[in-house]
C-alpha cells in the first residue's frame, strides 16, 4: 500500500503519447519528435525524472487538447535519454503507478498537469479463484505464444513466473499488438481481477484472430503454388511452340505494349499497373478471349492523354469579345458566363461549377459551350447523353464483360486529347427511358 505522502496530487511535465499506452512494472522505449513533447522530458530531466505519460484519443492530432488526451495515464522514470540526429529524442521510460490527470495547468511550452495516483481495489476473492485466474492467464497467453511468432522467450518466461493477476495483466497487454483503444481499456481498469478477466477474453480474441489469419494465408499459400505450376507449364508450352512453329508472333507485340509503356508521361503506379497487365498478356495463349479484353485495356489506357493539360488563361474582356463575336443579343446569358468566368478567374481550384444550358433544339446551347471553352482556353469535348440506358456506358463496362468499352467520359478525354477539356452532356434530357 503506497504511503500517504504518493498519494498527493503533483504537478508534472506530461507527455502525450500517439499509438502508445505505456503500464505500471514495465519498461518501453520510444522516439519523440514534437517540440512540447521534448520540452517536456528536458524539463522531467531537469527534476527528478519522472514524467506523466498519458495517450492521446485521436492519433493524428498533431496539436493535442485537453479533451483529446484520456483521463488516466501512468507515471514514469526517464531511465534513458538519446539524441538522434535529425532532433529527434529516444527515450526509455520504466512505467511506475496509474495516475489520474486532474487538471492541465500549463499547455506551452510544454504541458503540466496536477497528477493524482490511482490506487487499485482489493481482490475479494478466494484464493483459489485468484491462482485458478493466473493459470488460465498463463495457459491463454502459452497458446498465443504458440500461435504468434512475435513473442519473445523472456516475455513468456516472465509470465510464467509471475503470481500477481494485475501485474499479469498489464505485462501481456503491453507485450502483445492490440489496438491502443483496448491496451486504454486495460490501464483505466482499477480492479486486478476485472482486468485480468478481461486480458483473458483479449486474449481469446486475438488467438481466434491469429488462427483465422493462419487459415487464410495457407489457402492463399496454396494458390500461390498452383500459380506458379501454372506459370511453368506455361512456360514450356511457349517454348515447345517456339520449337514447332518458330518465334512467338506475340513477344512483338508484348515488346511494342512495353516500349509505349516506357514512354508514357504518367505516374508510376499507372505505369506498373499497365506493366503487370502486360505480363498478364504474356502468360496468355493467342487468341484467347480474355486476351482480347486485356488488349483492349491497354490500347485505352495508352491512347489516354496523362498529364496533358491546357492552361486556363481568364480574359473576361477577351471572353466578352468572342461571345459577342458568336453571338448575337442573349445578354442574361451571357453575363452569365461571365460571372462563372470572374468567379474561376479569382479561384481556379473551385470545384462544382456546372452551367446548364435550356432551351429548344437550334438555339445554341452547344455552340455557347464551345465559345466557354475558347474564352477559358480548354479543349472542348462533347458526350451525347441521347439513348443512354446503362450507367455503365457513361463510366464504362466491367472488363469482364464480352465486348467491354471505356465509358463515354474517358472517350471524350482521349477524343479532346487534353486531361482537363471542358466537357458537354448534351441532350440530358433524352437520358434513358427508366432509373
Amino acid at each position: 500500500m503506497p504511503n500517504s505522502i504518493d498519494n498527493q496530487p503533483q504537478i508534472l511535465p506530461l507527455l502525450a503519447l500517439r499509438g502508445l499506452v505505456v503500464f505500471p512494472n514495465t519498461m518501453v522505449h520510444f522516439d519523440v519528435s514534437r517540440p512540447k513533447s521534448i520540452a517536456a522530458i528536458n524539463r522531467a530531466m531537469e527534476r527528478d525524472q519522472t514524467i506523466f505519460l498519458i495517450s492521446q484519443r485521436n492519433i493524428r492530432e498533431d496539436e493535442p487538447g485537453a479533451e483529446d488526451l484520456y483521463e488516466i495515464g501512468t507515471v514514469a522514470k526517464i531511465r534513458q535519454i538519446l539524441r538522434l540526429p535529425d532532433q529527434n529524442v529516444r527515450i526509455l521510460v520504466e512505467g511506475q503507478y496509474r495516475a489520474k490527470c486532474d487538471a492541465l495547468i500549463n499547455t506551452a511550452p510544454y504541458f503540466t498537469a496536477l497528477v493524482e495516483r490511482c490506487i487499485d481495489k482489493v481482490p475479494r476473492v478466494r484464493a483459489l479463484y485468484r491462482e485458478t485466474l493466473v493459470r488460465r492467464l498463463r495457459a491463454s497467453f502459452e497458446h498465443y505464444s504458440e500461435v504468434s511468432t512475435q513473442i519473445a522467450p523472456d516475455i513468456a518466461l516472465n509470465v510464467a513466473s509471475s503470481e500477481d493477476p494485475g501485474y499479469l495483466a498489464d505485462f501481456i497487454t503491453s507485450s502483445i499488438p492490440v489496438p491502443p483503444d483496448d491496451k486504454q481499456f486495460i490501464l483505466e481498469e482499477l480492479g486486478p481481477i476485472a482486468r485480468a478477466k478481461a486480458v483473458l477474453q483479449m486474449l481469446e480474441r486475438e488467438i481466434q484472430i491469429l488462427e483465422l489469419d493462419k487459415q487464410i494465408g495457407e489457402k492463399v499459400k496454396v494458390q500461390m503454388d498452383e500459380n506458379q505450376r501454372e506459370y511453368y507449364l506455361r512456360e514450356q508450352l511457349r517454348a515447345i511452340n517456339t520449337e514447332l512453329y518458330g518465334e512467338n508472333e506475340g513477344e512483338d507485340e508484348i515488346e511494342e505494349y512495353l516500349s509505349k509503356i516506357d514512354a508514357l508521361n504518367a505516374p508510376e503506379e499507372i505505369k506498373q499497373k499497365l506493366y503487370d497487365e502486360v505480363n498478364k498478356l504474356a502468360k496468355m495463349p493467342q487468341g484467347s478471349h480474355e486476351g482480347t479484353v486485356v488488349r483492349g485495356y491497354l490500347d485505352t489506357c495508352l491512347a489516354l492523354p496523362w498529364n496533358v493539360y491546357t492552361t486556363s488563361k481568364i480574359d473576361l474582356s477577351k471572353a466578352e469579345k468572342i461571345l459577342d463575336r458568336d453571338f448575337y443579343g442573349m445578354k442574361p446569358v451571357k453575363e452569365r458566363i461571365l460571372e462563372m468566368l470572374a468567379v474561376y478567374a479569382l479561384a481556379p481550384k473551385i470545384s462544382g461549377q456546372i452551367i446548364c444550358l435550356v432551351g429548344p433544339p437550334g438555339v445554341g446551347k452547344t455552340s455557347i459551350a464551345r465559345s466557354i471553352a475558347e474564352c477559358m482556353g480548354r479543349k472542348f469535348a462533347r458526350i451525347s447523353l441521347g439513348g443512354v440506358h446503362d450507367e455503365a456506358e457513361i463510366r464504362g463496362h466491367r472488363r469482364t464483360y464480352v465486348g467491354a468499352m471505356p465509358g463515354k467520359i474517358l472517350q471524350a478525354v482521349e477524343q479532346a486529347g487534353s486531361s482537363n477539356p471542358l466537357i458537354l452532356l448534351d441532350e440530358i434530357d433524352k437520358l434513358g427511358g427508366d432509373f
